[in-house]
């Protein structure tokens, strides 16, 4: 599953969109005292009020936001595991009984309540439904009653929220003209900020793909290992903030700790440009050679592909381990560097980063910044001053 595939799918959540058919909704709810479940309904999606549809619309689509590998991460299947959710899924997702498919997302939820223990009330929500995509691009000029061929993808999402108690609150009442104090014992169920969730199955070039699921985290960079491993039997993967680590550590064993600015944004310059140049469908890696080749043109003396071999070899114990390029770049346009100081906290972006510079001024540890018009502070203009 790559970027634009999610972004497809996220899209299509939108009520009247004849490309998606939401069949049931299935809503089950945990209390946190005895973690255990309270009360479970389900009913056809088609007939819960519109309200409450563009409520559960918008929780989707908020599950379905963020970038792969900090929120969202593609997960294959274990293949060893004892009680394997990948088969119950899947028996869920070709189901056509809807009781069954209700059974079936049960032992889901009980496979979610074992050794957890929830901090609030909490609800989770599963919905079945399929999406639609053409083949290929619809002609504008071909008769309406025309249709390309479409890809049909039968798919089960669900979405964990918390709750939270309603404040209290001093009412006025106009009938009796009075002032009342009034207690909501309802709970509020947090849909605008779902705490994880999954979309079954994966995507690849348009294809269903059964043997991956999508796990949505509600926190970047933050997925919580027990239900990946646990409730969905899958496997652990890297998130984009530990392989920046390792890749950090790669060039630390190589270069040392010390770079000026200009040679580590030389760096990000050269992976945006593999980035940018990459005409495959999946997203570019970088092997010890592609680190190599970046750090000599980069300008870091004494670079060779045994060394960078043996660096990759001391960090990751794996000399053929392949980094996903996105994963290591902060976001090349915008200011996504921060230099903290004691005074101050900087930040610039990747491609400015070459014009930022630390040096001794009076002995004294100073950064320089390179500007092409006066700074102004305060609707002064700051003096230029020649060092």
């Amino acid at each position: 599953m790559i970027k634009k595939e999610i972004a497809h799918i996220r899209k299509h959540f939108r009520l009247d969109n004849e490309m998606l058919k939401i069949f049931d909704i299935f809503n089950v709810y945990i209390m946190k005292e005895s973690n255990e479940i309270y009360h479970y309904e389900r009913q056809p999606f088609a007939l819960v009020d519109r309200e409450k549809q563009e409520l559960y619309m918008a929780n989707f689509k908020k599950l379905l936001t963020g970038e792969l590998d900090h929120k969202m991460y593609e997960l294959k299947f274990q293949e060893e595991a004892e009680q394997p959710s990948q088969v119950l899924l899947h028996q869920a997702l070709v189901t056509g009984n809807a009781e069954e498919w209700q059974d079936l997302m049960l032992l889901m939820v009980e496979k979610m309540l074992v050794d957890t223990k929830y901090e609030q009330d909490t609800v989770v929500t599963f919905v079945r439904g399929q999406y639609s995509r053409p083949t290929k691009s619809r002609n504008e000029d071909a008769m309406e009653s025309e249709k390309n061929e479409m890809f049909a993808n039968l798919f089960i999402l669900c979405s964990v929220n918390s709750t939270e108690q309603q404040k209290k609150t001093l009412m006025f009442d106009f009938v009796e003209r009075e002032f009342k104090y009034n207690v909501f014992v309802d709970p509020i169920v947090k849909l605008n900020t779902p705490e994880q969730g999954f979309f079954y199955p994966s995507v690849t070039d348009n294809y269903s793909d059964v043997n991956r699921i999508l796990y949505c985290s509600g926190r970047a960079n933050e997925p919580n290992w027990h239900f990946i491993d646990q409730v969905l039997n899958a496997e652990k993967t890297v998130t984009a903030l530990e392989e920046r680590a390792i890749f950090e550590d790669i060039v630390k064993e190589v270069a040392g700790d010390q770079l000026d600015a200009a040679t580590i944004a030389q760096v990000y310059e050269e992976i945006h440009r593999v980035i940018e140049s990459n005409e495959e469908e999946e997203p570019p890696r970088l092997d010890f050679k592609d680190v190599e080749r970046m750090l000599s043109v980069s300008g870091v003396e004494n670079v060779t592909s045994e060394k960078v071999e043996r660096a990759f070899q001391n960090v990751i114990d794996d000399r053929n381990y392949e980094i996903k390029a996105s994963s290591v770049l902060p976001k090349f346009t915008s200011k996504s560097i921060k230099i903290d100081t004691k005074v101050a906290t900087i930040t610039v972006s990747p491609q400015d980063l070459k014009y930022v510079r630390q040096v001794n001024y009076q002995g004294k540890r100073c950064i320089l910044i390179e500007v092409d018009e006066d700074v102004m502070i305060e609707g002064f203009t700051l003096n230029t001053e020649t060092l």
